[in-house]
């Protein structure tokens, strides 16, 4: 990748996490925004790339970046019945014409995605402490953290597009990264006031860790 690239990318084989400086960039990192806007922006890519460490592909390797896998059988099992809540949610997601996800396919971009926004919310909240409240523009820190996560993934697409990418990007549509995500979050639930039966709290959440 170049250094205006805006993507970041986990490699197995070094177990490192990488980001171009183009991905340093508002409204992923702001030098100047309020830490809850960083952690919902930088901080939900630096736990999504962590969280590739662990997931179907990264179990593969070790910590020196050899092909061993390294998890336990019961812990194998446990991962497969969980990721299966993630395969069913996002193959259930539709674009254009009604075409669906595949949920198998976007499966560890899925899992990456729910995982690192977990992390990243734990760990703002290490950081600024369970009860703080104060407001910016109107918004709790917990709200602001969820809408700049929402907002790093808006965009604009054509159907044939949606279509083309749906057969062969490991990734879900923005806008499914962003509602699939925090949809089966009880922080996100928490923060925004949503009660049951309301489309943003998913009945049956799926979650591995």
């Amino acid at each position: 990748m170049t250094p205006p690239t805006v993507n970041a990318y986990y490699d197995p084989q070094t177990n490192s996490i990488n980001f171009p400086a183009g991905r340093l960039q508002p409204p992923w990192y702001d030098p100047k925004a309020d830490p809850a806007v960083n952690y919902g922006g930088i901080g939900s890519v630096i736990g999504h790339e962590l969280t590739h460490g662990f997931d179907d592909a990264g179990r593969q390797y070790d910590a020196r970046g050899n092909l061993a896998d390294w998890w336990t059988k019961e812990d194998a099992a446990q991962f497969g019945r969980r990721s299966e809540c993630f395969v069913q949610q996002y193959g259930d997601y539709t674009v254009a014409d009604g075409a669906h996800l595949d949920g198998r396919l976007t499966l560890g971009e899925n899992i990456a995605d729910n995982g690192g926004l977990r992390l990243s919310y734990l760990a703002l909240i290490g950081l600024i402490g369970d009860k703080a409240q104060g407001k910016l523009d109107g918004y709790t820190p917990r709200q602001r953290f969820f809408l700049n996560f929402a907002q790093t993934r808006c965009s604009v697409e054509r159907d044939q597009f949606a279509l083309s990418m749906v057969r062969v990007d490991p990734h879900s549509p923005g806008k499914y990264r962003v509602n699939g995500t925090v949809s089966n979050m009880s922080e996100f639930q928490y923060a925004f006031a949503c009660k049951a039966g309301q489309p943003m709290v998913r009945e049956n959440a799926c979650r591995i860790w």
